[in-house]
C-alpha cells in the first residue's frame, strides 16, 4: 500500500508540497487535503462531536477508512493536513492500515511567521498559539518516533523530491 500521511502546522509547507506533486504528477499520485471536508465552526465542533479536537479525531478516522480503500486500489496516495499524530495513529489502526509513512512537516518559527505572513498574507495566524501547536505535534511526533521533515531552509523543489522518495519507496 502507496500511503503517505503529512501532518503539521500552518505554514510547515505541507499544502504547498502536495500542491507542486499534484500539479507536477497529475496521474500518478492521488492527493487528499484533510481541509476538503470543510471546517465547520468551533460552535458546530462542539455540538455534534463534543469539542474540537474530538471533531478532529474522528474525521481523521473517516479519512483513514477512505483513503485505506483509495490506497488498496495500487495508485500511491498523500494526504496531508493539521492533524495530531496520535489520532492518526489511532485512526490507522482502525482502518486496518499498517503499512504507511506518517511524517510531521514542520519548519522554524521565523520561517512559519515569514510564510504565514507574507506569502500566505495572513499574518494573524502567526500567532503564539499557532507556534505553540507547531512545537507540540514537534513533540508528538519525536515521541511517537515519527519523522520530522524540517522545510525551514529547503526550495519547494527540494521538499517535492524529498516526498516523491517516499511516495516511490511506500508504493514499491
Amino acid at each position: 500500500m502507496g500511503l503517505i500521511v503529512l501532518t503539521g502546522a500552518s505554514g510547515s509547507g505541507k499544502t504547498a508540497i502536495a500542491d507542486a506533486i499534484a500539479e507536477r504528477y497529475p496521474d500518478d499520485f492521488a492527493i487528499y487535503r484533510f481541509d476538503s471536508i470543510g471546517v465547520p465552526a468551533v460552535d458546530a465542533m462542539i455540538r455534534d462531536h463534543g469539542s474540537p479536537e474530538a471533531w478532529q479525531r474522528d474525521k481523521t478516522v473517516e479519512w483513514m477508512v477512505r483513503l485505506a480503500r483509495v490506497a488498496r486500489s495500487g495508485k500511491p496516495v498523500l494526504f496531508e493536513g493539521q492533524m495530531r499524530i496520535a489520532f492518526v495513529l489511532e485512526a490507522a489502526a482502525a482502518a486496518n492500515i499498517a503499512d504507511y509513512k506518517l511524517l510531521l512537516v514542520d519548519c522554524d518559527d521565523a520561517t512559519r511567521t515569514e510564510r504565514l505572513a507574507v506569502g500566505r498574507g495572513q499574518p494573524e495566524l502567526a500567532n503564539k498559539d499557532m507556534m505553540n501547536w507547531a512545537a507540540y505535534l514537534c513533540g508528538e511526533a519525536v515521541q511517537h518516533g515519527c519523522e520530522v521533515f524540517d522545510t525551514s531552509r529547503l526550495s519547494l523543489d527540494q521538499c517535492v523530491e524529498h516526498m516523491l522518495e517516499h511516495l516511490h519507496k511506500q508504493s514499491s
